[in-house]
């Protein structure tokens, strides 16, 4: 797992939000060398060997929990480090071994190594409206006529329920953009 950088540079002295310039490295994107996906809401996970995994975030100066494998160097900014934890039998845990349980993703495909999004009912508030815990592929649903533009993009997530795009370089790059970059708001779609 690594952080997939923005397409564009984001206002971090005031409103948080992005402008119009290109992240440097994402040009690829905007170029249209990418394939755009649907970027899920829900949170992070992976399979790998048949047991699931989940995102886990270590913030500066906190100690990893036992058995954490980290997947990124601390952030130099920031002090925060990504990586996986394997999914327990606890109860915070249920939601993900549910979703694992059915051994298919939302398309009803067999689950396979690989990263997926776990989205449901009790995930971030639902905002997919998925009827039950879910594991949702990444990359798995490629999105049709993508604009590339700073104001194209903007128009299209304005548009389209979605949380956001992100493209797929077939070097393995990778490139995101969310609604929320712009300001938008999930459920405010106007089509």
């Amino acid at each position: 797992m690594r952080k997939i950088q923005s397409l564009f540079c984001r206002n971090y002295e005031t409103d948080r939000k992005i402008r119009d310039e290109i992240v440097p490295g994402s040009e690829w994107a905007a170029n249209g060398e990418g394939t755009p996906t649907r970027k899920y809401d829900g949170t992070c996970c992976m399979i790998r060997d048949g047991k699931l995994w989940k995102r886990y975030e270590v913030k500066k100066g906190k100690k990893p929990p036992a058995g954490f494998e980290p997947a990124t160097e601390p952030d130099p900014n920031t002090g925060k480090q990504q990586g996986w934890v394997a999914v327990g039998d606890d109860n915070a845990d249920r939601w993900h071994r549910e979703a694992l349980e059915k051994g298919e993703d939302h398309r009803g495909l067999p689950l396979h190594d690989g990263t997926y999004e776990l989205c449901g009912p009790k995930v971030q508030g639902n905002p997919e409206k998925f009827d039950e815990h879910v594991l949702v592929p990444h990359g798995c649903e490629i999105l049709i006529d993508v604009p590339t533009t700073f104001d194209g993009i903007r128009e299209y997530l304005e548009t389209h329920d979605i949380e956001g795009i992100v493209w797929h370089h077939r070097d393995g790059r990778m490139v995101k953009i969310k609604g929320k970059d712009y300001g938008i708001r999930r459920g405010s779609v106007s089509a």
